[in-house]
């Protein structure tokens, strides 16, 4: 059965594998309650919503703060909506945690790149550029981006300047090196999406043996 959490990236370090040394992310994941449970009779589809951390009552709006009394849970900072077809295995109230995922399984990350503001083609797609000597004139430019008289404009995709990062990204079948559940922290081997503190979902690998 498919397993999520919410969580947070803390930063990487490294490990022992016996005598291996290993690169891992440090990701905090849950405790997430859940808020509401979604079922094919009530909604259409099953899902489950849950949470992760905790907002001022203050910073959050009257229908956020309703909708996780209504529950009996905390006003959550994060929720999110898991598909899940086992949603009738879970009631609002419950709390989940890391102690469903086990040492050496494959698991599934998703996160939000960091982002590099406005960045030219060279940085953004590894463009060659031109030549770096003296007077060429020609450096770091994109070059002929289209054809003159036939088609007479620019055909889509063409890699241009732009924004770089910033965007949904999914790391697949990242092994979990090691699991502390007093602390509610998985220990993945390799890196993930995103700076130090922001928030990744961690689920079961889905293309994962």
């Amino acid at each position: 059965m498919n397993y999520t959490l919410l969580g947070k990236k803390l930063g990487m370090t490294q490990i022992y594998d016996g005598t291996v040394q290993v690169s891992v992310t440090v990701i905090q994941a849950g405790p997430c309650p859940i808020l509401q449970v979604k079922t094919t009779e009530s909604d259409g589809y099953n899902a489950i919503q849950i949470g992760y951390e905790t907002k001022k009552e203050k910073r959050a709006s009257k229908a956020e703060r309703n909708h996780a009394k209504k529950h009996g849970v905390a006003t959550p900072r994060t929720i999110r909506e898991v598909r899940t077809e086992a949603s009738s295995e879970y009631a609002p109230g419950d709390v989940l945690d890391v102690t469903k995922f086990e040492e050496g399984q494959k698991i599934d990350i998703i996160g939000t790149s960091k982002g590099r503001g406005f960045q030219g083609v060279m940085k953004r797609f590894n463009v060659k550029g031109g030549p770096a000597s003296h007077g060429s004139m020609f450096h770091r430019r994109i070059g002929s981006i289209g054809l003159c008289q036939w088609p007479g404009h620019v055909f889509k995709n063409q890699r241009m300047p732009g924004r770089m990062g910033g965007k949904q990204r999914t790391v697949q079948n990242l092994r979990i090196m090691k699991i502390d559940a007093e602390k509610n922290l998985i220990l993945v081997k390799g890196g993930i999406p995103g700076a130090n503190g922001d928030t990744v979902l961690v689920r079961s690998a889905i293309k994962g043996k």
